[in-house]
């Protein structure tokens, strides 16, 4: 599910939950061409694992089923209520075949589109019964009057006026049978009793043709939200090409879905007190989506890598070992304790992806520059590195327990008799321990997971590293 789809579906849940109403989960599948095979499932499993539960849908029908458009096709809902458009003169029978709609095409803003003449308009009604007695392939359009204007109200953008010349006549039915998701989308929300209708500000300019079709019914207009355009860092639309296009990508990078709803949730809304971390259930109590903007909203991957940041420190330690322990096991074939790693990068990350990395020395030291041991703020050298490790290394040797606490005292006590400060002796030891300038934990903490004979190890390897130098 694109993150598009995912920002109306939530906006359109917590709209619904704030006012105490019902949040309707209807299968928009009239357009057959671009059926997808097991999108449904995507739907499905997309909003639970979102944790955006429907009240009424395929699964939980309350009075107003069928909820697949494709079943109230067959039942011929959308074929009856637009013969009613024909007998008041609000819709027609069209038959003009492909060669006609190709002559008709004219160049507006750079695109060649069909503007429909209303030639059918003017056929008999025996011309009309000829035609369907004889089978010719028809589609039935609305008649949109060419002078005048239409108005319509949106609760974001405002009152919004358009001249009806701009309007062509809309396909209502298509040859195929189908209805087009512009007139399904009508008779199901006035039969399903919706009261808001939300969704992406692409469909404002269609908005008029709905409130056409209400007022032609004698319907009682929804009230409309129109979400802003979500682009990239850039401002370019989102793409899937883009690698952060859809839900299920996101989950793949390692992003919690409560961070990706709640970031979701600020992209074009934000709250009056400017808050940014909430849960669902504070959503549904703080949106008031007369607070969403009209300018695009820019999905910055970074925000929102700080975001699942926030939310991963605040994760209870359990339900973090079980989600960060694949990602360990990644990076360390070893015997390790990967409960005190896991304690070590639960601050210091913002996505699971970003543990192997961060932990993979614990594998085994890599290659590293010797003037890595040089540091200013230290004030180590390579000299001063080698010295220390020497002095050190007999003492680490001798030394039984390797707990943090008991190393940290053997190492500052050491640092104290010889009048160094603690981190001219604990830089070349992290260094020598992890062959990094960046580590998730200091020397002794290191030290404690990987024991004693392998601490030696690197320890001798370092000291051979900074002697060939």
């Amino acid at each position: 599910m694109h993150v598009g789809n995912l920002r109306t579906a939530l906006y359109a849940y917590l709209i619904a939950k704030h006012e105490g109403g019902d949040f309707l989960l209807r299968i928009e599948d009239t357009d057959q061409e671009r059926f997808v095979e097991g999108a449904l499932e995507i739907i499905y499993r997309t909003l639970e694992h979102a944790g955006l539960k429907h009240d009424e849908g395929p699964d939980i029908d309350k009075g107003y089923g069928p909820y697949v458009q494709s079943e109230r096709q067959a039942q011929g809902i959308y074929l009856e209520y637009a013969k009613k458009l024909i007998e008041k003169g609000e819709a027609y029978y069209c038959f003009c075949d492909k060669e006609r709609l190709e002559s008709l095409k004219q160049e507006i803003a750079g695109k060649e589109i069909v503007v429909y003449d209303k030639h059918c308009l003017h056929l008999s009604k025996e011309e009309v019964q000829a035609k369907l007695d004889a089978g010719v392939p028809y589609v039935i359009r609305q008649n949109v009057p060419n002078e005048g204007t239409t108005k319509f109200e949106d609760d974001i953008y405002g009152t919004i006026e358009v001249p009806n010349a701009e309007l062509d006549d809309m396909i209502l039915i298509k040859s195929d049978g189908f209805p087009t998701y512009n007139f399904a989308n009508v008779v199901d929300d006035h039969l399903m009793g919706i009261t808001h209708v939300v969704r992406g500000n692409e469909y404002l300019s269609s908005a008029p043709k709905y409130n056409r079709l209400y007022e032609a019914f004698g319907w009682e207009i929804p009230v409309y939200v129109h979400c802003p355009l979500i682009t990239d860092e850039n401002h370019k639309k989102l793409s899937k090409r883009s690698g952060h296009s859809s839900y299920e990508d996101l989950l793949d990078q390692g992003f919690l879905s409560e961070a990706i709803v709640n970031y979701v949730a600020l992209l074009g809304w934000c709250p009056s007190d400017n808050r940014e971390i909430f849960s669902l259930e504070e959503l549904v109590e703080a949106f008031d989506y007369h607070h969403m903007s009209k300018s695009p909203a820019v999905f910055d991957i970074n925000k929102l890598k700080w975001m699942n940041g926030e939310y991963i420190k605040a994760m209870d330690s359990d339900k973090f070992y079980e989600m960060a322990l694949p990602y360990m096991k990644q990076a360390i074939t070893r015997d390790v304790d990967f409960h005190k790693i896991a304690e070590m990068v639960k601050t210091r990350i913002e996505i699971f992806p970003d543990i192997p990395a961060l932990i993979d020395f614990f594998e085994e030291v890599p290659e590293y520059d010797a003037s890595m041991y040089t540091h200013k703020k230290m004030k180590t050298t390579q000299e001063t590195s080698l010295a220390v490790l020497k002095e050190v290394l007999p003492l680490l040797e001798a030394h039984e327990d390797y707990s943090n606490d008991a190393l940290y005292e053997l190492l500052v006590n050491f640092a104290k008799e010889r009048g160094y400060k603690n981190g001219y002796v604990m830089w070349p030891i992290r260094t020598a321990m992890s062959g990094k300038q960046m580590t998730p934990a200091g020397a002794t903490e290191i030290m404690e997971i990987l024991g004693h004979d392998e601490t030696i190890s690197r320890m001798k390897a370092a000291i051979a590293k900074l002697e060939q130098a």
